[in-house]
């Protein structure tokens, strides 16, 4: 069977502070928006803005990182994978259809030459996600 790649990049700022609860099981999860934006000019020369909002969720540690770090209007980079969950409405008994984002990485981008970086995409860094990195010198060494 071919590979196949369910992979988002997103740099955004969040449209309200993350909403952090715990399943029943006791497993953290932090919900939130972002916003991205794109402009450009029309072909009268005027320029049009537009935004899209995303839907992120994020799961155990870098949920409680979320909750803790991360405030309304702040930049961040996601990355993740997209997901759609359905879920029948009960007023009009009609599918209805959600498409959030499945954050595996999160990065503060937000202050002078300062970024801070949490993953759970492996074991090694997942030691690391008590403290937060130390700052970065120069917003080139930021890697996009």
């Amino acid at each position: 069977m071919a590979k196949s790649l369910n992979k988002v990049m997103l740099i955004g700022n969040l449209g309200k502070d993350p909403e952090l609860r715990y399943t029943t099981s006791g497993v953290a999860v932090a919900t939130f928006t972002l916003a991205t934006n794109e402009s450009w000019k029309d072909q009268d020369g005027n320029l049009q803005e537009k935004t899209e909002w995303h839907n992120i969720v994020a799961w155990k540690k870098l949920a409680e990182i979320c909750g803790e770090w991360l405030k309304k209007g702040k930049k961040v980079y996601i990355e993740g994978r997209i997901q759609t969950r359905s879920y029948e409405d009960k007023n009009t008994g009609t599918k209805r259809y959600f498409t959030e984002i499945v954050a595996d990485n999160m990065l503060m981008l937000d202050g002078k030459g300062s970024a801070q970086q949490a993953d759970t995409t492996s074991s090694s860094s997942a030691s690391t996600l008590d403290s937060p990195l130390p700052p970065v010198e120069k917003e080139e060494d930021l890697p996009f």
